[in-house]
């Protein structure tokens, strides 16, 4: 294993393959600095222009974006108060506090170097991880493969923001786009509604380009940031000293631990890394009060796990082929144009691939680092570009993308419509994550599903005979009316008060 991952390193440290990571890096740090826009935009967007390319070198430019994005959602969150990417989040309860006292440079200082702590504990999890699950998930069969997109889809809905019957809604909805084209098994036509178009169902590319990329610019174009008051940078460098990086020593890599391990979990993303790390520092802190005022101990919090989820997430990406976040599911689909199918079997038929990701996300973590430090500044004034102008821009960049795979207009009418899909998402609440992961995990759940019962001779009881097929059904059971107790228990409390 060191041996491949070191040559692979060598692969991706070559002139083109370099030039793609950087590319990534800087444009992921461009876009999630500038509000309104976000990396999942950015991945989808760019996912047509990687058609016909070396997949190392697709791998290269998405993998660097998704690094470059999350990272670079700190400056808005320091610089304006609002979140540059939905993990930053919680960085602004204390990065703008902080740079409003007239630190933002260390608000970023710290945020920057926190991210690449938590970049590189999740990138040493990646790596030391993966071999072995993929390991034990090749004993796995179809039995155990619908059990576990089963688990990843309760999962979400379960621990998706809101309602999770609205979450549930999502992922049915998202089940349901996912029925039209040709079976699975028979090759028969179904739900095509007499549309040639629809034999081979709603294409990838173009649903996610619709439900992310022209939802948000139909949101921004509707939004203004201009009431956002902008804190400048001073003219001096500014660098943290060793002794304050050697305090939050063991809060980096505490945070990093819990934002590798909430990315492992499938489709729950920074968002709820950053969050369950934020907490749980402001539990453990001396000086709890502190929190939110502009302290230390905030920022890297936030910055280190939602950089961890990166590295957790790609873990059941690559092992299972299950999407770990939002973007993993764009890199199922880039994997998918280069006819890679991500999965255990991943290991042995394309070893050089998942050698590609470990090396890229580690390459593309250093780069992040450099180019925040050392460009800080002139990031800072990416905050100053009117959103409006690039929407019209991106917006085009999309009609081509969807157009370009298929040579199709269907498509771009399909990509359209699911733009409107996400604005009334948006508009109800009801988060998009369980809607693309079920429409990604439907077809690998129905094929498992019925091949299982052909192999069963259509016996159900044998799902459950199998002990970890069985143990899957029992966990998505559970996770599915532990908030159904959590309602019930409420109500008794108060009935038993009267």
């Amino acid at each position: 294993m060191i041996y491949d991952l070191l040559s692979s390193f060598g692969d991706m440290l070559s002139p083109t393959p370099f030039l793609f990571i950087l590319l990534g890096t800087l444009s992921g740090i461009v876009i999630g600095a500038i509000p309104g826009l976000n990396g999942a935009m950015l991945v989808t967007l760019s996912l047509p222009l990687t058609y016909g390319w070396d997949p190392l070198n697709a791998i290269g430019l998405l993998v660097g974006q998704y690094v470059g994005s999350i990272s670079g959602g700190l400056v808005s969150a320091t610089l304006l108060n609002i979140p540059g990417s939905p993990s930053s989040m919680m960085t602004t309860l204390d990065a703008a506090p902080m740079a409003k006292k007239g630190n933002p440079e260390r608000a970023l200082q710290l945020g920057i170097i926190a991210s690449f702590v938590g970049g590189t504990v999740s990138w040493l999890a990646l790596v030391f991880l993966s071999p072995p699950l993929a390991k034990i998930a090749l004993s796995f069969g179809p039995h155990e493969y619908f059990a576990l997109v089963l688990v990843a889809l309760m999962l979400i809905s379960s621990l998706s923001e809101g309602s999770m019957a609205k979450a549930l809604m999502s992922a049915c909805l998202g089940m349901l786009v996912a029925f039209p084209g040709l079976d699975t098994i028979t090759a028969q036509p179904r739900l095509t509604f007499g549309f040639p178009q629809m034999l081979a169902g709603f294409d990838l590319l173009a649903v996610l380009l619709g439900i992310f990329a022209v939802t948000q610019l139909l949101t921004d174009a509707g939004n203004s940031m201009a009431s956002a008051e902008r804190i400048r940078l001073s003219g001096k460098m500014y660098f943290v000293a060793l002794s304050d990086l050697s305090k939050q020593a063991f809060n980096m890599v505490r945070s990093s631990l819990i934002g590798t391990w909430i990315g492992i979990l499938p489709g729950i993303g920074g968002s709820v890394g950053s969050i369950v790390s934020y907490v749980t520092a402001k539990n453990m802190s001396k000086t709890p009060e502190k929190f939110g005022t502009g302290c230390d101990e905030g920022v890297v919090a936030s910055e280190a796990a939602n950089n961890a989820t990166v590295g957790g997430a790609l873990i059941p990406m690559i092992t299972m082929g299950i999407p770990g976040s939002i973007i993993d599911v764009i890199l199922i689909a880039a994997l998918t144009l280069h006819n890679i199918r991500p999965g255990p079997l991943l290991f042995q038929n394309e070893p050089h691939i998942v050698y590609g990701f470990m090396s890229t996300m580690m390459i593309a973590n250093i780069l992040m680092l450099f180019i925040m430090i050392f460009g800080i500044r002139l990031l800072a004034k990416l905050i100053d570009v009117p959103t409006k102008f690039l929407v019209p821009i991106l917006l085009l960049l999309c009609v081509v993308g969807a157009f370009a795979v298929n040579n199709r207009v269907f498509d771009i009418w399909v990509m359209l419509g699911f733009g409107l899909v996400g604005l009334l998402f948006r508009s109800w609440s009801i988060p998009v994550a369980p809607f693309v992961i079920g429409f990604i995990l439907t077809p690998i759940a129905e094929t498992n599903f019925r091949t299982a019962l052909i192999l069963s001779d259509n016996n159900l009881w044998d799902f459950f005979a199998r002990p970890i097929t069985a143990m899957f059904l029992v966990l998505s059971a559970v996770m599915l009316l532990i908030p159904l107790f959590k309602r019930r228990r409420p109500a008794i409390t108060t009935r038993n008060e009267h």
